[in-house]
């Protein structure tokens, strides 16, 4: 049968469907209730809701708590809620080492080509080395002066420390380091002597360029030194090259890892601070912050502090007349600007540090005080300083002295479990190093280029998709073996003709990196690290520049033949050339 065509177009079902249930409104109101409860817990948190991000609700990645009172506030961005990518580096699983570590350790033994200093050093050649700078900028020019020693094959007297710069540490060698054993554990690649003996008279006074090479130590020194008999170099900091033949980087690594250890007093001091962390945690981050007001007047860096931090950090930029003014934006862009205390606490916490682990801050006076830090001991509230760790009278002998106090820090960041640095100056450098040829020990340091637009946006993101980001962004940042290509940076800070490789399972016995030279720094069964694990980064990501662009220009000065070069004294002449700059630039910043 046909049914009738209802009027208006549509076809009447005739089966005896069931009719669709109405609920009640009490019950749709419940199944709301319960489908937004669901909804929560499935979804991550917003960045801007998340327990680390407290302290910084509604501000910007600029603003800063500090003595200028802080930036303005900036409307809540909008947010979106994602979830954390598969794979990639998690922190969890290397927070407090690498797991690669085990494979490489330091190797620093010569060759037998490396002749014994007794055989090769001139009874009648003397240097004598005058360091530049703060503590660690001071260590590289005592490591260098070694080997200038032993390129001139010259006796060399124990280098004098810098007592008038702008740091104006009156501590000489012995007061710093151990003096006897660094000439006892050297004595087979460099005769070295405390005073120069008195039968020669007065030495010659000279200044070498910045990266001078053997040939031109050959070229400019070794004339003065036969005819002299006694060169006195001055201002030495950076005047060797970067590159040079195995044995002779090598023989750095003895000086840095082996022949300076700090005194006594020194040494058991810091141990004792380390201690004191340990027994308030089994693992401890150290943090070398650099926000001190002369450090964020060189940047040209702004922090949100309104026009008393411009007033303020202005006036300490004047002490420089060659400092030209930058562009405090386009620094940061560029990553030249450390980060502030807040944001390295929240990369650590990205990375997956807790609220819970102990940081010991090695630091001057922070540029704001207790304010500036405040931020960062919301996400961390276990700060700690050398200060707050050990007595007025334990650092009594310590206090007035700028090197002994850096040398306490220098060595509670280096027992650290993890070292973080916000700045890539010389103990940044040296330690990163140090910790390499040690086994690989956690070394952070924040990729502040690629960090700064990540901060920018960090309200826009899930607490879950900036730690995702910020893993990414640190990878080859980390401290892991062969982050960086062999040569790349400075030798200090990539020392991988010291670093070798296990091929077998009998160098396990072989490779204790903590041990004294003569245990630890044989090549049997190892080879040098060779290709990097992870991809290479540009230096300026990096922060600075090539071995290869470092050195090439001087180089190509410096080998030149000076068939007919008189004794002159070149102190003026040469660093005229290589840095213009006001001396104190790179002083005030150094360590």
């Amino acid at each position: 049968m046909v049914l009738p065509r209802r009027r208006g177009g549509h076809n009447h079902n005739p089966c005896p469907c069931p009719r669709r249930a109405v609920l009640p409104p009490a019950a749709l109101l419940l199944l709301f209730l319960l489908a937004a409860v669901a909804l929560l817990y499935v979804s991550p948190p917003p960045l801007s809701d998340h327990p680390a991000f407290a302290s910084s609700r509604h501000r910007s990645s600029h603003a800063l708590l500090n003595s200028s009172g802080g930036g303005s506030p900036v409307e809540p961005a909008r947010r979106v809620i994602s979830r954390v990518p598969r794979g990639g580096w998690t922190a969890a699983d290397d927070q407090w080492g690498s797991k690669l570590a085990s494979k490489f350790y330091g190797c620093s033994n010569s060759s037998s080509k490396f002749l014994d200093s007794g055989v090769i050093t001139h009874p009648d050649r003397y240097l004598m080395i005058v360091t530049s700078g703060g503590l660690n900028q001071q260590r590289t020019g005592i490591i260098d002066a070694v080997v200038a020693a032993r390129i001139l094959n010259a006796t060399l007297v124990v280098p004098k420390l810098d007592q008038t710069s702008f740091w104006k540490d009156a501590s000489d060698f012995a007061q710093i380091f151990d003096a006897d054993w660094f000439i006892s554990s050297l004595s087979k690649d460099v005769r070295i002597v405390k005073v120069l003996p008195e039968k020669l008279r007065a030495p010659h006074r000279m200044r070498v360029p910045r990266k001078c090479t053997p040939r031109c130590y050959m070229n400019r020194v070794l004339p003065a030194l036969v005819k002299k008999h006694v060169v006195r170099l001055t201002k030495f900091d950076y005047r060797l090259a970067n590159r040079l033949d195995s044995d002779l980087q090598k023989l750095r690594c003895r000086v840095n890892y082996h022949a300076l250890r700090f005194t006594d007093q020194i040494q058991e001091m810091g141990e004792k601070i380390i201690q004191r962390m340990r027994e308030r945690s089994t693992h401890f981050i150290a943090l070398h912050l650099r926000f001190e007001p002369d450090m964020l007047a060189f940047s040209g860096c702004y922090y949100g502090g309104g026009e008393k931090e411009k007033r303020e950090l202005g006036a300490i930029r004047k002490r420089w007349k060659t400092l030209h003014v930058s562009n405090p934006e386009k620094e940061r862009r560029h990553g030249r600007c450390p980060l502030t205390p807040e944001e390295v606490g929240l990369m650590l916490r990205a990375l997956g540090y807790t609220n819970d682990v102990h940081i010991y801050v090695a630091s001057g006076d922070i540029y704001g005080g207790a304010k500036t830090l405040d931020p960062l001991k919301a996400l961390f509230p276990n700060l700690h300083t050398k200060e707050t760790i050990a007595s007025k009278d334990e650092l009594a002998p310590f206090s007035k002295y700028s090197s002994r106090m850096a040398a306490l820090d220098f060595i509670v960041c280096d027992g650290s479990d993890a070292f973080v640095t916000n700045n890539n100056g010389n103990m940044a450098k040296i330690l990163a190093g140090r910790r390499r040829y040690l086994g690989h020990k956690r070394t952070i340091r924040p990729n502040a280029k690629r960090l700064y637009s990540l901060f920018l946006s960090r309200g826009n993101m899930s607490w879950d998709a900036f730690s995702s980001k910020v893993h990414m962004f640190q990878k080859g940042f980390m401290g892991e073996p062969k982050e960086l290509r062999p040569g790349r940076g400075e030798f200090h800070e990539n020392p991988s003709t010291c670093i070798c490789e296990k091929t077998d399972a009998k160098t396990e016995t072989k490779s204790n990196p903590r041990s004294e030279q003569g245990s630890s720094n044989g090549t049997e069964g190892g080879k040098a690290t060779s290709e990097p694990a992870v991809p290479n980064y540009t230096d300026e990501e990096l922060g600075g520049s090539s071995a290869e662009e470092d050195d090439a220009p001087v180089e190509k000065e410096d080998d030149a033949p000076v068939e007919k070069e008189e004794i002159v004294d070149t102190e003026a002449e040469d660093d005229a050339l290589v840095r213009p700059d006001d001396p104190e630039l790179e002083e005030v910043l150094s360590d």
